[in-house]
């Protein structure tokens, strides 16, 4: 069995000449923020650049970086950025990466490179971009790239194949093998067999399915499933998908001219990815089909499908806005609405959130777990297996998806017979070197997160939004004391305000003098050396023993001693 690497690691060593460093930034123990930095002789290679959406433990935060610490200060030794598709988890961070240096080359597909530019636009930054299909070969610095083409959920997406002066390395970023896809274009297996003739000394393989067996059914087997769903609904259809899925809002479009319905896109990242996709051609939208949102109230709700965000659960998108009934557009009983989306792990509770608003107010919900409206864009288990067959790595680090997936990844990898000392199960901020085709672990880098809160990047950390944690959950409490340091007695107070405690404010009385004791002794002739901070210590420890032994809470409490 594959075991994963838990010994704790130092400091990697200089990388020597034509050594090949790996390092992943993100995407590792996490499904998002997809990162990886490839170094060799001074120059640097970023693939991929996303974002990870926050979970509950992370109020107030609106998404988390990559942690680009490590490489902070070496920008400008950065000779492009390769992005493997549209999704945001894999180029949600590039602005806030260019807004360091502006002139780092942009590679991806035409669809790719469409998305981000929309994107940076919004950031007011005007990026050098080039735009690579499968089978093209570009010299990056010290880096060959060759790109070919695979299948996702998402149009153009694009694995990437690197020849280095130290070996190879065959990186997948998300991809399946549907053999029906929906554009026609599927994952090129023979040109994978043609690297795996060359040889690739490291294999990065995409993980976040390598837990479910076999293979993952075509998208083509979706559109019937959503066509049933739309015809037999009765009243208005309500449709949450990604607002990058191309693929799902062609479906829904189909679905509702058999049914003959007008379709609403409602988000803004909808609206503006569906309309570059339509205007490259990934998206065949039917004549007269789309309305716009302000005229969805024009139309009977059996002659309406409404296409929105929101199928994870995220507080603001409208889907939620419509389970909480803060939404312009009101959910009636008898409506039906379906989730076409995957559960990212980590999600699970805003999502059966919204679902349960939904049912409260009547309507009929659709979703993976009861009907297929939803097939993953990610290869299973079965998938991987022919993968690894077919190119014959010599090692194998699994990427994209957390502890268990990539545990699960490196089985598979060992069952078509990688040696166990070859399958690299890494971590955020854990080194692989390769030289001469060989690959090891060298060392781990420090690798935290960084949050997005409003315009602050960067400046939330940890402590903070534990902080916020224990302001939502125990509530807050704070004391305001007015001493006399001369006479050592209490001028004032102690004022005790709570709030969130969900106790009245005579249970404090209790404790008020035992306050003003702990003070007026610390503030005896042997303690007159206190500071002001060392004499808030003491009424934090006060109040914090006794609520937590009397209330059986730890509220956040803010002691202020004002000298007069």
């Amino acid at each position: 069995m594959t075991q994963w690497n838990s010994t704790a690691l130092a400091e990697p060593p200089a990388l020597a000449k034509d050594t090949l460093r790996v390092v992943p930034l993100g995407g590792l123990g996490e499904v998002g923020r997809n990162m990886t930095v490839f170094e060799i002789n001074g120059q640097l290679l970023v693939v991929d650049c996303g974002v990870l959406f926050p979970e509950e433990t992370q109020p107030g935060v609106d998404l988390i970086l990559p942690d680009i610490n490590n490489i902070r200060d070496r920008i400008d030794d950065i000779v492009a950025i390769v992005l493997t598709h549209g999704h945001e988890d894999h180029i949600g961070a590039v602005p806030y990466l260019l807004k360091r240096r502006p002139d780092i080359p942009v590679i991806g597909s035409q669809l790719t490179l469409a998305l981000i530019e929309a994107k940076l636009q919004e950031h007011r930054i005007k990026p050098f971009t080039m735009a690579v299909r499968e089978g093209q070969v570009e010299r990056l610095g010290e880096f060959e790239c060759e790109f070919v083409a695979v299948n996702h959920s998402i149009p153009d997406a694009l694995a990437v194949f690197l020849r280095t002066k130290a070996g190879t390395v065959l990186h997948t970023g998300d991809f399946k093998m549907d053999q029906l896809p929906l554009d026609g274009r599927i994952t090129d297996l023979r040109h994978f067999a043609r690297l795996g003739e060359e040889g690739v000394d490291l294999f990065l393989t995409d993980s976040t399915n390598a837990e479910v067996p076999g293979f993952i059914p075509s998208e083509k087997a979706i559109g019937p499933v959503l066509a049933d769903v739309v015809a037999r609904a009765k009243q208005r259809v309500i449709v949450a998908s990604f607002s990058s899925h191309v693929h799902r809002v062609q479906q829904v479009l189909d679905a509702a001219v058999a049914s003959g319905r007008k379709v609403v896109l409602m988000g803004r990242s909808m609206i503006r990815n569906m309309a570059i996709a339509e205007k490259l051609g990934y998206l065949d939208v039917p004549p007269n089909v789309l309305v716009d949102q302000k005229k969805v109230g024009d139309y009977p709700d059996d002659k309406i499908v409404i296409m929105c965000t929101g199928s994870q659960g995220e507080p603001m998108a409208a889907l939620s806005r419509m389970a909480n009934g803060d939404h312009k557009v009101q959910v009636n009983a008898g409506d039906t609405v379906i989730l076409a989306s995957s559960l990212i792990p980590g999600n699970e509770n805003s999502v059966f959130r919204v679902i349960n608003g939904l049912m409260r107010l009547g309507a009929n919900v659709v979703h993976k777990g009861n009907a297929k409206v939803h097939v993953s864009g990610h290869a299973g288990a079965g998938e991987l297996l022919y993968c690894y067959n077919i190119v014959e790595p010599e090692y194998v680090m699994p990427v994209h998806g957390e502890i268990r997936h990539l545990i699960a990844n490196g089985e598979l990898a060992r069952e078509t017979g990688v040696p166990d000392d070859h399958v690299i199960l890494a971590e955020n901020g854990t080194v692989v070197d390769m030289h001469a085709g060989k690959v090891k672990i060298t060392g781990q880098v420090e690798c935290g997160f960084i949050y997005v809160d409003g315009s602050s990047v960067g400046e939330i950390t940890d402590a903070d939004l534990k902080d916020r944690m224990t302001l939502g959950e125990e509530g807050f409490i704070s004391v305001v004391t007015v001493v006399n340091r001369d006479t050592g007695k209490i001028v004032s107070g102690p004022d005790i305000h709570a709030r969130g405690v969900a106790e009245e404010d005579k249970v404090f009385n209790e404790i008020r003098p035992k306050i003003a004791a702990a003070l007026e002794d610390a503030l005896s002739e042997s303690g007159k050396n206190h500071t002001s901070h060392q004499l808030q210590q003491i009424v934090r420890r006060t109040v914090g023993s006794w609520v937590s032994r009397r209330l059986r809470r730890k509220p956040m409490i803010v002691p202020v001693v004002v000298e007069a």
